[in-house]
């Protein structure tokens, strides 16, 4: 019955006509329903992209010298690009892919006093332990050697030895920087920097009289493959200095 009485009630009762949306529509409909897997597949399509680039080696360019720069500063303004210029000029091509690049990589301690420097520091200090752990820089430059040298004992004499467990004669592994005519010598130009504000400008060359040139030691027959290239610029850039 019910259903009868239904039929008769709405007996004039007309449905509603399909809606046809044009193609615009539908695209806009599309995407208000899928806007977010397209981007989620967009970024993890860049993330594997990424990784295979890097496992293959595409768009990079390795090193061929690594200088670890430990200091309680960083470098300033653009003086680390000046400075990997001008010692990439004295080096060679050691991995043949027809460019010298001499990289530094800077490992800064910041003010330890307050939360965020000594967590600033702790991330370098990993990052250094990393480096050494894995034989990456050869190179070291370092405003406070002794204290390098007593935390790590990686460094190698100036006469080529290794020291012997407990030898803290550290400065039989370093030169002052402005004690080797080649570094001394360097056309670095000068750096321009903002601090709080206010532009700092200064000589590159002055602001690495402060500093000290070391080389890694290695032990158990552990050189890296690139170590013979890497005595050889030494070579150049201690040439004429008294060791």
């Amino acid at each position: 019955m019910a259903s009868e009485y239904l039929k008769w009630k709405y007996r004039d009762v007309k449905p509603d006509e399909p809606i046809v949306l044009t193609k615009a529509q539908k695209r806009r409909n599309w995407w208000d329903y899928h806007k977010w897997h397209v981007v989620l597949g967009i970024l993890l399509g860049a993330i594997l992209l990424d990784i295979l680039l890097s496992a293959f080696g595409v768009g990079r360019t390795d090193p061929d010298y690594v200088c670890a720069y430990v200091a309680s500063t960083p470098l300033p303004g653009d003086s680390a690009a000046a400075l990997e210029e001008a010692l990439s000029a004295l080096g060679e091509d050691l991995n043949g892919d027809g460019k010298v690049v001499f990289h530094i990589e800077q490992f800064v301690s910041g003010n330890t006093q307050d939360e965020s420097g000594a967590t600033y520091t702790y991330a370098s200090t990993m990052r250094l332990m990393a480096d050494l752990e894995g034989r990456t820089s050869y190179f070291f430059i370092l405003d406070d050697p002794e204290t390098f040298q007593a935390n790590y004992a990686v460094l190698r004499k100036l006469d080529g030895s290794l020291p012997i467990d407990g030898d803290k004669d550290y400065e039989s592994m370093v030169l002052p920087w402005d004690a080797c005519p080649a570094l001394k010598n360097l056309d670095l130009g000068d750096y321009s920097e903002e601090v709080l504000g206010e532009t700092i400008t200064g000589s590159t060359g002055e602001f690495m009289e402060k500093f000290y040139i070391a080389r890694r030691g290695f032990w158990n027959d552990d050189a890296p493959k690139n170590a013979a290239g890497c005595d050889a610029l030494w070579d150049i850039i201690t040439e004429g200095a008294e060791k």
